[in-house]
């Protein structure tokens, strides 16, 4: 008895004072700084809301459903459940029934039947423990599975604005080179009429080859991107997208306070998950340096026949035992020592996650403002050029200038008009960036 207290007191003291990492993350949490609001930042509670589509909504429905790495994801955790219910078994009695039958030469044949039933006191509560971190395991890959789900919806929408872009693009493209086609065409009768060179001609011709091989590259990137989102879709992929024609209207999410934001990231919630179930490991494997209690009763019946051999008139015996581990060469309190590293470990990994949540948040709510104003200025630079561009042509048909000069300002012009293009494509795509770092998400 005294081995057995001095065991029991050692294992309840050996853990000492160890830091309450799950209250430390919660004041990380409470020391993020406010957020600074965007403008005209709209109240929205997920992902879908940003853009009003039925054909957008029916495209994310579609990825959710039968996307692959989705569902390997969603097996993931029915693992974690079914480990759950394995590891809760544990705490029940196991009950056991056996038959032999055995027959030797010179003796008569003898039939034995018996029933066991042991169980494993879970005077610590390690079973207990082992079962709440398993169940912890299961409420952190349900929070990985949201997080996957609402990665994959703003990945989705993110794809089907990149479509609409990328028309864009091409339509720029195309209107670029048609311009070019008509300046050939035009240099072609003035050569003929003696008014220009054939230098002039062969500037415009390889003007004219150049942005038709451009035109062919946005329309394999174009067909690329869609191949992108069918694979998305988890379907097999294949060209053709039906998407509008002109950008939609994308709300800016608004700025909620970091703790508000921050507790509703689903990443986040599964890294705390995370640390809970190790804590409930740590102590369990402590208490496997204290002693334990088992009991088994058993039910056993030997007779000449199967029939009577079945407990009609049984023995019983029961037996309880109590172990204590004295010497294992340091394996328990290893095991110990490893679960505590672990812990920290886990701990670690939540404040990197929290610094690339909070980073991410910034990031994104400093893009809406800098592609705000560069947008503005672009679409500033824009007007004044497609003023210069009609100056340009009138003067080259008068012979003021050369046609090496109207190509550079034609140039100039199609460049600023697919820069202007691009920057919205990127602001509203920023948009959907930043609702989803700040938490929102597809309905569960």
């Amino acid at each position: 008895m005294a081995i057995i207290l001095a065991t029991t007191l050692t294992g309840c003291a050996i853990r000492g004072d160890n830091p309450d990492y799950t209250e430390q993350t919660q004041t990380l949490v409470e020391q993020v700084p406010v957020w600074s609001q965007p403008t005209n930042g709209q109240n929205v509670t997920t992902l879908t809301d940003l853009i009003q589509s039925d054909a957008l909504d029916q495209l994310v429905q579609q990825a959710l459903a039968a996307n692959p790495s989705l569902q390997q994801t969603l097996l993931t955790l029915r693992i974690r459940e079914a480990e759950l219910k394995q590891t809760g078994a544990d705490r029940l009695p196991d009950l056991e029934a056996g038959f032999s039958a055995s027959d030797e030469e010179g003796s008569d044949a003898s039939y034995t039947g018996s029933l066991t039933v042991s169980w494993e006191a879970d005077l610590w509560q390690k079973i207990a423990d082992r079962t709440a971190a398993a169940g912890k395991d299961v409420e952190e890959q349900a929070a990985l599975y949201q997080s996957a789900r609402d990665s994959l919806a703003a990945d989705v929408m993110s794809r089907w604005l990149a479509l609409i872009a990328q028309k864009h693009a091409i339509r720029i493209q195309q209107e670029r080179l048609a311009t070019l086609e008509n300046n050939e065409t035009l240099i072609k009768q003035r050569y003929r009429n003696g008014l220009g060179t054939l230098e002039d001609l062969d500037s415009a011709r390889s003007s004219s080859a150049s942005a038709r091989a451009t035109l062919e590259n946005d329309r394999e990137t174009l067909a690329q991107q869609e191949r992108a989102l069918k694979t998305l879709l988890g379907q097999i992929p294949s060209t053709g997208s039906d998407v509008p024609g002109d950008y939609p209207a994308v709300l800016t999410p608004l700025a909620d306070l970091p703790t508000q934001t921050l507790q509703r990231r689903p990443d986040l919630i599964a890294a705390y998950h995370a640390i809970e179930a190790q804590d409930y490991r740590v102590s369990a494997a402590y208490k496997d340096l204290l002693p334990s209690i088992s009991l088994e009763a058993a039910l056993k019946d030997v007779a000449d026949s199967p029939a009577q051999a079945l407990l009609t008139d049984p023995a019983w015996s029961l037996l309880g035992q109590l172990t204590a581990p004295l010497f294992q060469g340091g394996e328990l309190r290893a095991a110990a020592d490893s679960a505590e590293y672990e812990r920290a470990q886990l701990f670690q990994a939540y404040r990197e996650t929290l610094l690339d949540a909070v980073n991410e948040v910034e990031d994104y709510l400093g893009l809406e403002q800098s592609l705000s104003r560069r947008q503005q200025h672009i679409a500033d630079a824009l007007a004044r050029q497609e003023s210069t561009l009609k100056q340009y042509r009138a003067s080259y048909r008068a012979g003021l200038v050369d046609i090496l000069d109207l190509l550079s300002v034609q140039q100039q012009t199609y460049d600023l008009k697919a820069q202007l293009d691009d920057l919205i494509y990127q602001r509203l795509a920023n948009r959907i960036d930043l609702g989803l770092a700040l938490g929102l998400g597809v309905n569960s």
